[in-house]
């Protein structure tokens, strides 16, 4: 007996079809192949594309190394990147926020990983917040050995993307920076920031969003620049501040100014029955600062709890080491200054403000 055919009516239905393209994927990695190679350092190994990315750790001249890991993004900012199209100065911010905290630990950055999603993959995009990952990869010393490339529609809107960041680097098991050893007396330098860096925004946005600023317009405490070329300044990476301060390994401990600005990292890096006494009096608030203030009508305790303040790095060192280590930083490119002091904590703050009424 013959069968019968059974004729289906129904499609068939492509991945591509449901709006992932394989194939700009794969185009996508032969295209950022060569921007990845351009960061190799010593302990690279392994090619772009496989399951995992490698390094070496040996090669890199560790005797007795503990690792320092680090994740982070990029907050809100990143909308503004995306309306601005700032795609290359967002991938240096990525690096930055993850470097900087490795670098908190005394350790120094040797390589990256990234996580790049979106609605809809634009190679084009991707290739300039990659360029930006390689560049900020190229400013900490640190080799970019891979990422992942997420391609999600109905999940993020077709022109729009999120990015995460994941930073690896390793310190002498002898050199761990320790909050421990900070003591009544000790100093405290502040290396200024480049700006906003990439904590705020989502007060920045909501500032532009109710005061009604086209953020394409010169900015009003800065002829020379927009609000978009001002406000999208990528953070400061500061590995070559940290290696000009801590040649003699006098650095006794670090804090990175991000989430929580001037009041909550600070405690982060040394013991809770101490307190950091700031001295502002000849510290001028750079204008960004001023503007967010004013803008906002907030108090200084709000802005330095939200913001940076114009400060990106605190360098905790004994006193007798001060001026020499303000002296090497500025040397290697920084701008440096004593902004501090450590003293007994006489109260349940452990930041005062001096020269700010707070």
């Amino acid at each position: 007996m013959k069968k019968k055919q059974i004729k289906s009516n129904i499609n068939s239905i492509t991945y591509s079809d449901s709006g992932v393209d394989i194939n700009k994927g794969e185009k996508l990695i032969s295209q950022i192949s060569p921007i990845t190679k351009s960061t190799a350092i010593k302990g690279t190994t392994g090619e772009l594309g496989g399951f995992a990315g490698l390094f070496d750790l040996k090669k890199s001249g560790f005797r007795d190394p503990i690792l320092v890991s680090s994740t982070d993004g990029v907050g809100t900012k990143l909308q503004l990147a995306i309306q601005t199209k700032s795609y290359f100065n967002i991938g240096i911010d990525l690096v930055a926020m993850c470097a900087n905290d490795v670098l908190a630990q005394g350790a120094i950055p040797l390589f990256f990983m990234d996580y790049y999603a979106t609605g809809k993959l634009n190679n084009e995009v991707a290739i300039d917040v990659i360029k930006g990952i390689a560049e900020g990869c190229k400013q900490s010393g640190c080799a970019l050995i891979g990422g992942e490339t997420a391609e999600m529609p109905g999940h993020y809107p077709v022109d729009s993307f999120d990015l995460a960041g994941f930073c690896v680097g390793a310190v002498e098991r002898n050199k761990i920076l320790d909050k421990n050893s900070v003591k009544k007396g000790d100093r405290v330098i502040g290396i200024s920031s480049s700006g906003v860096h990439s904590n705020g925004y989502s007060l920045v946005r909501k500032i532009l969003d109710v005061k009604s600023i086209n953020i394409f317009d010169k900015a009003s405490f800065d002829k020379e620049k927009t609000y978009a070329e001002v406000l999208m300044e990528p953070t400061l990476l500061y590995i070559k501040a940290f290696l000009a301060a801590n040649k003699k390994h006098k650095i006794k401990s670090i804090s990175h100014i991000t989430g929580g600005g001037l009041i909550e990292n600070p405690p982060r890096a040394f013991n809770d029955n101490l307190a950091l006494q700031f001295d502002m009096n000849n510290f001028i608030l750079p204008s960004i600062f001023k503007w967010l203030k004013k803008e906002a009508n907030i108090s200084f305790f709000e802005l330095a709890r939200t913001f940076n303040c114009g400060i990106g790095l605190l360098i905790f060192v004994d006193e007798q080491d001060a001026d020499e280590i303000i002296m090497d930083i500025n040397k290697s490119g920084y701008n440096s200054f004593l902004i501090g002091s450590i003293v007994d904590k006489q109260s349940d703050k452990n930041v005062m403000f001096g020269g700010w009424e707070l």
